[in-house]
């Protein structure tokens, strides 16, 4: 989340990149102008005209001597990241963040026999998110609550090695899960037709980024989990086998997943679908 716009007009936005955190400074137009590696005690200046203005903005996040500069020569990747105003970097957002913000504008009733669900899809999404944000040191990407036209949203994007996939959390908490193409059964509910919204979403995002997305459902804490038959191009895991997608490889090069990223953190990219 963005921090505090200061007396100079700066802003301070954290974000992370290969598990790294990083703190870009924005003017007030929304340009980068500089960024400070925690990891590497480096406050990186893309010009030395506001380098005083850049180190009283992150005052309150240095934590012991710094060296200051210009950075080091930027990848493709890292021009486009500068190059994108903070209000349309999807990087930043939070496993849920749809539904952390809707439930910080209207918390609804709190009920203890019927809680709310947007609290169990939020809880879902935060445990898959997790789990997923800890394959970045891997060479893996994952952008959270990436909105599409209409209130709709892919949960979570995938970039890595191995592809992309549009992964779609479900709830499911100590339920019993019966799959059966389309159709998702929890417990003793009505079935819904799940797989199609997970296939949507993958298609949407295929769209946007001109390239194949793979849908993947993920149950969050099922009891059990079975499957009629193997569901038509849909990977169906539980949040635990999710690290295995760390596995997979030989589809992307480093390069590729960088530049997809890059495209995919845009949220104007995703206007068009």
């Amino acid at each position: 989340m963005s921090g505090p716009t200061g007396q100079r007009g700066l802003r301070v936005v954290p974000t992370w990149r290969h598990g790294r955190e990083r703190l870009y400074v924005c003017a007030a137009d929304g340009r980068n102008i500089a960024w400070y590696d925690p990891d590497a005690a480096r406050v990186n200046l893309l010009g030395d005209d506001r380098r005083d203005d850049v180190l009283h903005a992150l005052g309150p996040f240095l934590t012991g001597p710094v060296a200051v500069g210009p950075p080091p020569v930027p990848t493709p990747a890292e021009l486009a990241r500068l190059s994108l105003h903070p209000d349309d970097d999807l990087a930043p957002n939070r496993p849920g963040e749809a539904l952390l913000v809707a439930l910080e504008r209207d918390p609804g009733p709190q009920r203890r026999l019927r809680p709310d669900p947007r609290r169990r899809a939020l809880e879902a999404e935060q445990t898959v998110g997790t789990a997923l944000d800890r394959m970045d040191g891997a060479g893996w990407h994952a952008l959270h609550s990436v909105p599409l036209p209409g209130g709709d949203r892919v949960h979570h994007l995938l970039i890595g090695p191995g592809g992309l996939f549009a992964v779609h959390a479900l709830y499911a908490r100590r339920q019993r899960v019966t799959v059966t193409d389309p159709l998702v059964t929890l417990g003793r509910r009505d079935a819904g037709p799940v797989l199609r919204r997970v296939r949507a979403a993958a298609a949407r995002a295929s769209y946007a980024l001109t390239a194949e997305v793979h849908p993947v459902l993920v149950l969050a804490g099922p009891a059990a989990l079975r499957a009629t038959a193997a569901p038509r191009g849909v990977r169906v895991l539980t949040d635990v086998e999710v690290p295995g997608l760390s596995r997979l490889g030989g589809v992307l090069k480093p390069g590729d997943v960088d530049g997809l990223h890059a495209m995919a953190r845009d949220r104007r990219t995703w206007a068009r679908v």
